[in-house]
């Protein structure tokens, strides 16, 4: 099969292409056929260890698995003398962010790992994204305690994380102020924002609007600056670590900041987080947003996209 690896950490020019043989099946695992991957933040921030604290995870050295992507969709064309949860000719999607292996023709997984039948309304292009930003908003939402009626503003709300959390806040009933940038203004309103401002045009830290949650969706504002936004008792949450790793030091230090409040939840992800995601999805309830496509083959301008910072949504890799 044809595989896209790393054997070392750095920028996206050492993933390259090569022969690996197809994985074996045990007991309790699934072959599948994989159709289409994604590549994205988690992807990028694995294979170039720029945050060094991602190593303990992925190998301290050197990559301990060396096809990326956490996220996939396909066909399972083989199964283990004992699985039951699935058969041959089930189209699945899933999300791995510890042993990846998406970006390969074909990926073992037990079945009892993170994954589900995809949504039948979905192509296998549509499917692959539905996972990795999808579950980063909805974690960082459920860590805010932010219910139904209240106010939130994303900032970053085109991206793959951003996109998702606009969507599904609206589902939880919150109150939706999006900032995104001028081209992008119909796309975020489209995707049930209720006020969206251009920060191209106008200053997001002016609006009158206090917020219980402020979700910084690309890492780019700051708990200081959003900090007068946020209401008595209001959440600011980050995807990144922020400068010199200030949001990691607030939320370690919350209890002793006043009222206001840095959150910094661990990612992870479990069955039911997938099961709710895609049902949301079965019922036209989420659809993550699309980019542009690249082959297996352009995995490494793939990357060079990704991490131009110029995507909108999710970057979908066709393995076939």
């Amino acid at each position: 099969m044809k595989a896209a690896i790393y054997t070392q950490y750095g920028p996206p020019e050492v993933i390259e292409l090569v022969e690996r043989e197809i994985p074996r099946t045990f007991e309790k695992d699934v072959l599948i056929k994989v159709m289409a991957s994604t590549v994205n933040r988690t992807d990028a921030g694995f294979r170039s260890a720029e945050y060094f604290v991602s190593r303990f995870w992925t190998g301290l050295f050197k990559p301990k698995y060396q096809i990326l992507g956490c996220e996939y969709a396909g066909e399972i064309v083989a199964t283990g003398a004992k699985v039951k949860n699935y058969k041959v000719g089930d189209r699945v999607v899933g999300f791995d962010d510890k042993k990846m292996g998406g970006h390969a023709e074909y990926l073992v997984v037990n079945e009892n790992s993170t994954m589900g039948i995809m949504p039948s309304n979905f192509s296998y292009i549509e499917a692959a994204p539905l996972l990795e930003g999808a579950h980063y908003a909805l974690i960082n939402i459920r860590a805010s305690k932010v219910s139904g009626g209240q106010h939130a503003l994303v900032y970053g709300a085109t991206g793959a994380i951003g996109s998702a959390a606009v969507q599904l806040l609206k589902f939880f009933g919150i109150k939706v102020t999006a900032v995104c940038n001028t081209k992008n203004v119909e796309l975020v309103k489209s995707l049930g924002a209720d006020v969206v401002i251009d920060y191209q045009t106008e200053d997001f830290t002016k609006t009158s609007q206090s917020f219980e949650f402020i979700f910084d969706a690309v890492g780019k504002s700051s708990f200081r600056q959003c900090k007068p936004l946020l209401s008595e008792k209001g959440i600011y949450i980050s995807t990144e670590l922020g400068k010199n790793g200030a949001n990691v030091f607030y939320a370690l230090f919350a209890p002793f900041l006043g009222s206001k409040k840095v959150l910094f939840p661990i990612p992870s992800i479990y069955q039911a987080d997938i099961d709710f995601l895609l049902r949301l999805a079965e019922n036209g309830l989420f659809k993550p947003v699309l980019d542009r496509k690249f082959k297996l083959d352009d995995i490494v301008d793939a990357y060079n996209y990704v991490e131009s910072g110029q995507k909108v949504g999710n970057v979908v890799l066709e393995i076939r």
